[in-house]
């Protein structure tokens, strides 16, 4: 394999990327009461939107709020107490710019991995790898 079939293969196996972060839009959380409790209907949507585990963007959820949960069977957030939906956007926000988008070049194109049981926000799109406070 001569160098320009090496480039071309690199080329190949390269994820195609925008070069924006406009084509990333979070959906807005859809927030309703029920008794006592606030139940987030799109969390599995929002989850799959930005990548990552339902159960760590939960726990984030949990901390900021300052409040415990579950997710039920149909992929619902149920927090328990009364959070306005401006409230929870806040929060998922928060969680977008900690563990999603890239510090360095602002593309949300990152996996999160452990290095040495370290959360480690590694991009796809610049190559940077930044810790993330967990």
């Amino acid at each position: 394999m001569d160098y320009d079939d090496m480039l071309d293969r690199a080329v190949d196996e390269t994820p195609d990327i925008e070069g924006s972060s406009e084509r990333f839009e979070v959906p807005s959380p859809e927030i309703r009461q029920e008794g006592n409790a606030t139940v987030f209907e799109n969390f599995q949507s929002v989850c799959d939107t930005l990548g990552r585990e339902d159960e760590h963007v939960m726990k984030f959820l949990q901390n900021e709020l300052g409040t415990n949960g579950h997710i039920d069977e149909s992929g619902r957030a149920r927090l328990t107490g009364e959070f306005n939906q401006r409230r929870i956007e806040a929060a998922v926000d928060e969680y977008t710019e900690t563990f999603v988008i890239c510090p360095e070049c602002g593309l949300p194109d990152t996996r999160l991995e452990q290095d040495q049981g370290v959360p480690i926000l590694r991009c796809e799109a610049c190559g940077a790898r930044s810790s993330t406070s967990s």
